[in-house]
């Protein structure tokens, strides 16, 4: 099982918007806070934004070896179209938006979203 999960960002400030509304969104709660990043916690799982002085870099790039996306079940279809509707009020991108909501393949329904960093989160429907 995965213990937690830690994003490091380049804007922690920035970040926080479209995370903090997704995660909430999708259920996970404030857990930590300190002045260089915040962690939200769901079930037994925590998710952290860091925003490091050890960065190497200021954008991520999902196509560059390492973490592609993150995942989330999202609950219903209709879950699903109403966060991906709502995403890009709250500082989120639409990916792949000419093949929704199966962008995935036939059998998978799902959005795909991306923030002004590069960083992907999928949005996949209960089956």
């Amino acid at each position: 099982m995965i213990h937690h999960i830690e994003l490091w960002v380049p804007d922690l400030a920035g970040a926080l918007h479209p995370w903090g509304w997704l995660l909430g969104e999708l259920g996970w709660t404030p857990f930590q806070e300190w002045p260089a990043g915040r962690s939200w916690r769901h079930g037994g799982l925590y998710l952290v934004l860091e925003q490091s002085p050890a960065l190497s870099g200021t954008v991520h790039d999902r196509l560059a070896p390492g973490l592609n996306h993150l995942a989330f079940t999202a609950g219903p279809a209709s879950a699903v179209d109403r966060l991906a509707e709502a995403a890009p009020a709250h500082g989120w991108s639409p990916l792949f938006a000419d093949r929704y909501p199966h962008a995935g393949g036939p059998g998978c329904y799902a959005a795909y979203l991306e923030d002004a960093w590069g960083y992907e989160a999928e949005l996949v429907a209960e089956s």
